[in-house]
């Protein structure tokens, strides 16, 4: 009887036991990759600490398993107010008007955070860029996006989604980190500015056919950006409300050294 006693004391210790190594040794789920959009300018006063969000995103959220693919738009509508900025575009200046039409601002301002095409907020507001990128990768991928860059001036892409996601567009940007800028004028004249992730360039590629899309991809890429900083994005947008169903990115490592 005492043996058995000794046992029966001794089983409720091993079950917690057994439970505390299954919860430490059961592998992280996987979540949803989570597009964060910045529109910047180097000409906004505002806009260096979004920039400085943007570039830790990634970082802070990765010990959580979420991974930020992010994006930085540098808009067009400031250059004629006392200094041009080098990486901006009109065309950019035309997405950032989209989401605006889609999610019902007044307008484009900036800084401007949107996150998976779903949501907006200033975009210098840490707190609730945090906030938002949980609840987005809290969410189902609804589009599974492979990319691969076996050759140096290609990637490979390929995408499967329901049919139900509807019209969608598939999208490759080129980003490029570790950028800085002396500006000599404007609301920034004096400093020094840091980028990451600044969109060199984004082009639609096609639409999903029947929850779909497969295709090597040429790179056009500028002799001046450098080669290891550089990022291929290919994430999956719907055309009527603007939303993000599924991302992935890659580094295009120079294959040639």
């Amino acid at each position: 009887m005492t043996r058995f006693y000794a046992l029966a004391a001794l089983l409720p210790a091993a079950i917690c036991v057994s439970i505390v190594v299954a919860k430490t040794t059961a592998p992280d789920v996987p979540r949803k990759a989570v597009v964060v959009e910045l529109f910047t300018s180097e000409g906004c006063s505002s806009c260096p600490p979004a920039d400085e969000l943007l570039g830790q995103l990634s970082h802070d959220l990765a010990a959580k398993n979420i991974q930020v693919i992010p994006l930085g738009f540098h808009v067009d509508y400031w250059d004629g107010l006392g200094w041009k900025d080098r990486f901006s575009s009109a065309g950019f200046t035309q997405r950032q008007e989209q989401y605006a039409r889609a999610l019902k601002v007044d307008g484009p301002y900036t800084p401007e955070m949107v996150v998976d095409g779903a949501v907006e907020f200033v975009g210098n507001n840490a707190g609730q860029a945090q906030q938002a990128i949980r609840q987005e990768a809290s969410q189902p991928e609804v589009a599974t996006v492979k990319i691969s860059s076996p050759l140096a001036e290609h990637v490979d892409i390929l995408v499967k989604a329901p049919v139900a996601v509807g019209d969608a567009f598939v999208m490759l940007a080129i980003t490029e980190d570790n950028l800085t800028t002396q500006v000599g004028s404007g609301e920034n004249g004096g400093r020094t500015l840091h980028h990451t992730a600044v969109v060199r360039d984004l082009r639609r590629l096609g639409r999903l056919h029947e929850g779909g899309f497969d295709a090597t991809v040429p790179l056009k890429l500028a002799k001046e950006w450098k080669r290891p900083d550089l990022r291929a994005v290919v994430f999956v947008q719907q055309s009527d409300s603007g939303k993000i169903q599924g991302a992935a990115s890659v580094a295009l490592t120079d294959q040639h050294r």
